[in-house]
């Protein structure tokens, strides 16, 4: 799958750092139980990260995840969406990925950028914010 396979209908692309991990877990967790009314929207989810295809293959599977998940091992699609760089981590400054998310309009252009957000809560956030 390729990003350009989602032109013709709105997409929401979310950055997270690590599969496998207690916030990115919760995070996917809460797209796919919020997945059913997305798709009947016409919203399609996508996840990003700059793991590996085995290790988001794991990830899929251990939690039941049926939406995409691509892999960005050289983080360009990352550094295009402005979703990696300096953050705080633990009160020290660190370069990895800013979890970030997307909304995307059927043409392929962003709607709405979301930075810096929370794995808890957002998915439900995100949800108003559309409507769904």
């Amino acid at each position: 799958m390729s990003l350009g396979s989602l032109r013709g209908k709105r997409a929401i692309l979310y950055f997270y750092p690590a599969a496998l991990t207690p916030g990115c877990t919760k995070e996917a967790v809460d797209f796919q139980g919020g997945l059913g009314e997305l798709e009947a929207a016409g919203i399609a989810v996508v996840g990003i990260s700059p793991d590996k295809p085995a290790k988001l293959a794991k990830f899929r599977e251990k939690e039941g995840l049926t939406f995409p998940l691509l892999s960005d091992p050289d983080a360009e699609v990352l550094k295009a969406y402005g979703a990696y760089g300096e953050k705080k981590l633990y009160g020290k400054v660190v370069v990895g990925v800013i979890r970030s998310t997307f909304i995307i309009d059927a043409d392929g252009k962003v709607e709405k950028a979301y930075y810096n957000v929370k794995a808890t809560g957002h998915v439900e956030r995100l949800r108003r914010d559309l409507g769904v």
